[in-house]
Order: C-alpha cells, then sequence, then structure tokens
C-alpha cells in the first residue's frame, strides 16, 4: 500500500508533538507563538469541539471502540483501492485516506492509554478562540478535505468521457 506510510508519518508525528507539549506546557496556560496562535496544553476526552466530555466516563470506552472500527475500514478501504484497477492510481483518494487513518490512530492511542486526547495547538481571533487540536486532528481535517475535492474531481472525470484510464 503506497501511501501507509504517511498513516505512520502522522502517528508519529502527532505522538511526539504530543509528548512535548505534555513534557514543556502548563496545562491551560498559553504560550503565544504569536499573535492569534498559542501552544496551550488541554485534554479533551470527549470527541470533537468536547462533544460528549461530561458525559461520565462510558464515552472513553465508546470512542476507543469507534476510532478502532473506523481505523480498520480505513485501513482496509485504502487496501481494497491500491488492488482497484479503476483506482490505484487515484492517489488523491488514497492519500486522503492515509491522512486520516494516521489522525484517528494517533487520537486513538490518547483515548485508550489515558482517556483523553491531548490537545494543544490553539488559534484565536480577539476573545473568539478556536478548540485547541493537535496534528491527528489536523491530518483528519486535511484528509476530509482531500476527499471532498476527490469527489468534486470524480464528478467532473465521469462527465468527461476523453478522460485519461491508467
Amino acid at each position: 500500500m503506497k501511501w501507509l506510510w504517511l498513516s505512520v508519518l502522522t502517528v508519529a508525528l502527532d505522538q511526539l508533538t504530543k509528548k512535548i507539549a505534555e513534557a514543556e506546557l502548563l496545562l491551560h496556560q498559553p504560550l503565544a507563538i504569536f499573535p492569534g496562535f498559542n501552544f496551550t496544553l488541554m485534554y479533551n476526552k470527549g470527541a470533537a469541539f468536547s462533544f460528549l466530555s461530561e458525559a461520565g466516563g462510558w464515552q472513553r470506552v465508546f470512542f476507543v471502540a469507534l476510532s478502532s472500527i473506523i481505523s480498520v475500514f480505513l485501513f482496509f478501504w485504502l487496501k481494497q483501492i491500491t488492488q482497484d484497477k479503476q483506482q490505484k492510481h487515484n492517489h488523491l483518494l488514497q492519500i486522503a485516506i492515509a491522512f486520516i487513518l494516521g489522525g484517528a490512530i494517533g487520537n486513538l492511542i490518547d483515548r485508550a492509554h489515558t482517556g483523553a486526547v491531548v490537545d494543544f495547538i490553539q488559534v484565536y481571533y480577539s476573545t473568539y478562540y478556536f478548540p485547541a487540536f493537535n496534528i491527528a486532528d489536523s491530518a483528519i481535517s486535511l484528509g476530509a478535505g482531500l476527499l471532498i475535492l476527490d469527489m468534486l474531481l470524480e464528478g467532473k472525470r465521469n462527465k468527461n468521457p476523453m478522460h485519461d484510464e491508467k
């Protein structure tokens, strides 16, 4: 699987940066990098935007199970695409899935180990703060954006009967 290395790299960078954040940052104490951007150590027991973070603990098992199922699905999807004669040259789709897989595994490791995801990247404007995030979240978002782009391009490819079949 040509792009699986991207998932491995994403997990490695995610885990490395989280370990550095935990070693160097104080909980909820922003370290200003430049205006609009801080490093701030936080722990998220919930999902995106702290969804279910105050659910009482059951969400840990739920999110570990859900992340595991999604990761297995993404792995086999990526494997299937690389073996499909019509899709094996669709590198954009493979890259998108690889980023999402790496991000899912990066956050799964945190959840399984401590029950919370380490977040440390904080973006803001004036007094409006975007929820803190990490490298895994960024990879998932990038992968989702690439999936959308691939769907848009697929629509154009299907409308053009003369497109290049590899």
